[in-house]
Order: C-alpha cells, then structure tokens, then sequence
C-alpha cells in the first residue's frame, strides 16, 4: 500500500487520519502539538514526526488539513514544510478551507519540486470526519483527481472534481455562503415561533416534511432551541471562511448582501463570548 503523510490533527484531522490506518495505508503524522500526534498514534498504531518536512519524506500522498491560509503555507512551502522533502511524482492535497489564490499558489510551487497537487476542502463537520462520511470539493486535472480518490475514498462519502485547481475552494465558498442564510434563516424561524409560544419541536417535525427542511433544520434545531452550541463548527472558523467568500466576491465583481450580514451577526455572537460555539448559535443573539 501506498505511505501516506497527514499534516493537521486538529477535530477533522485526527480521525479523518485514522480511516486511511483502517484502509490498510502506511500513516505518518504530523501536528503542531505534538503530545496530539503521539496519542494519535497509541490510538492508531501510526508513525509520527517532529516536522511536516520528515513526515513527508519518502511518502507517496500528502495530505493536510490545518487552519487558514498562514498555516497551510508553514506547513507546506515554509522551511520545515512538505515541499522540501517531497519526492517527485507524489501528491500533496489539501483539505483545508482556504483561498482559491493560495491553491494556485500551492500548485505552482508543487510543479517546480515536480509534486502533483489538488486541492480538497471538505464539508460534513466533526461527525462526518469521524464517521467517514465527509463531502469533498477537489481543483485538479482529471488524472490527478483520479489518483487522489483512490487514497481519500477511506473517510469520504462523496467526492467529485469541479474543475482545475482553485475549484475545490470556490465550491467550498458556495458552501458556505448556502450555510451562512440558512442557519439565519432558521434561526428566526426558531425564535419567531418561541415568542409566539408554539411547541417549536412540533413545528420543526412539520415543516422539516415539506420545502423548508435542510440539514441544519434536522442537525441543529433541537439544540438550537436549547441553547446549547458547546459542539461543531465553531463561529471564528465560520467567520475565516466568509472572510474568504467575501474577499473573492469582491475580486471578482459578485454581490452577498445576505452573507455580508450574515458574517456581521456572527461578529455579535463574537462579541458575547461565542467564538467557539457551533454556527448555529445565531439564534443567541435573538433570544429576549
């Protein structure tokens, strides 16, 4: 079987490196802290290293999944990072949600070290990471994308090539912005009809049948209207990604009103102490 490197055990990265040890896949492991690599390998029986330069070394696949832009160039172009012990002929990809300018960035200084290079930002949240279950929205030519599903089928329930490298990241934009309204959405509904003392639950197994069911209605109504938001996707990363959206929608002349608003509330809930609740605590800041 192929070695494979994971940079990044951060709450996706941790199990989504577990299921390429259950595919039969030689993993090492990289991470910033590093007590985090050594636990994942007692749990996993892996192999960690001290640099992402010496968990890459001699690896056919790479992949990395870490936090902003900043990160995933430490770890990959940085002086310690995988592009400096990469052999050619491998594969970087990146999992990471991050800019379309960074991908193309990467996959430039991928070519000249003679590495094929995708980029990969996922969808599906911790669960669907632990459970093997993610979405992947993937930016490379045909053949490499082929290559690369072959390694990430092991945690993925859907992937699919949307275009050249820097795809995956616009896709992942799109993804974003459609979460950002609908939580809003839903979250007035909510609070709508608390204030006008309906059994919301009820309500929500109602209208969850018809056109207004999404998968934030399903996942996160329930504890929506318990106030509870210590689990999932937390609001400073929600607030990165839009930061990201937004940015591209002004490069390239595109209008989001909704999501510009949108990405203020999330800076209200900021502001009462949310930075690491789940996205869905947008209702917080309409509750009386």
């Amino acid at each position: 079987m192929k070695k494979v490197s994971f940079i990044g055990l951060g709450v996706m990265g941790y199990p989504m490196a577990g299921h390429l040890v259950k595919a039969g896949y030689q993993v090492t492991v990289y991470n910033r802290t590093q007590s985090k690599a050594q636990a994942w390998c007692e749990e996993y029986n892996g192999q960690w290293a001290a640099t992402p330069a010496e968990a890459a070394k001699d690896a056919d696949v790479v992949l990395v999944c870490v936090g902003n832009d900043d990160d995933v160039r430490e770890v990959t172009t940085g002086s310690s990072g995988v592009l400096s012990s990469m052999k050619a002929g491998s594969l970087l990809v990146d999992h990471t949600t991050t800019s379309a300018e960074l991908a193309r960035e990467l996959d430039v200084a991928a070519a000249d070290k003679q590495v094929k290079f995708m980029d990969a930002p996922v969808s599906g949240g911790q669960a669907g990471a632990v459970n093997g279950q993610l979405t992947i929205m993937c930016g490379a030519s045909e053949t490499v994308f082929t290559e690369a599903e072959a390694v990430i089928s092991a945690y993925a329930r859907f992937a699919r090539r949307l275009g050249d490298v820097g795809c995956g990241q616009l896709a992942k934009m799109m993804n974003q912005i459609c979460i950002a309204g609908i939580v809003q959405g839903l979250s007035e509904a909510l609070a709508f009809g608390q204030d006008a003392g309906l059994d919301c639950e009820q309500v929500v197994d109602v209208i969850s049948k018809g056109a207004a069911q999404s998968w934030q209605m399903e996942n996160r109504s329930s504890t929506m209207l318990k106030d509870e938001f210590e689990f999932g996707f937390a609001v400073d990363w929600m607030r990165k990604d839009l930061d990201i959206a937004l940015n591209q929608a002004r490069m390239q002349g595109s209008h989001l009103p909704l999501t510009a608003l949108v990405d203020q509330f999330y800076s209200e809930v900021q502001r009462m102490g949310g930075n690491r609740w789940d996205t869905s605590s947008l209702i917080a800041r309409l509750k009386k």
